[in-house]
């Protein structure tokens, strides 16, 4: 069965950390139209938006100005999971967070919603001033 499942959302004061996680699936996982893995969020009223990726290939990584230095993506083969440590976290990083998988991430490929083959059910991150 084709699935992401994400865990590890909550609620923390700002300036606090939380991490992510998000095993997928072996038919992603040897799937080439899905070497980009990514977390998007959406905040009460406001579109999704792409936050960081990881290319399973190449291994590069990408993230969104708004979190540079303090969110980082990485990966755990063995487990088959991708996981986002966000830290130093801020009222504004409120929302559901999603994991993601998509055909690539150059250039902006990894940031857009139409290019999402597979979403994960959504954790909700919550931060309170």
């Amino acid at each position: 069965q084709v699935q992401l499942v994400e865990s590890g959302g909550g609620s923390v004061q700002a300036g606090g950390s939380l991490r992510l996680s998000c095993a997928a699936s072996a038919d992603i996982l040897t799937s080439g139209y899905n070497n980009c893995m990514a977390y998007f969020r959406q905040a009460p009223g406001k579109e999704r938006e792409g936050v960081a990726a990881f290319h399973r290939v190449s291994g590069g990584t990408y993230y969104a100005d708004s979190v540079k230095g303090r969110f980082t993506i990485s990966r755990d083969d063995g487990a088959n999971t991708v996981y986002l440590q966000m830290s130093n976290l801020k009222p504004e990083d409120t929302g559901v967070y999603y994991c993601a998988s998509g055909p690539g991430c150059s250039g902006d490929r990894w940031s857009r919603v139409r290019l999402v083959n597979y979403w994960g059910q959504g954790t909700q991150v919550t931060v309170s001033s």
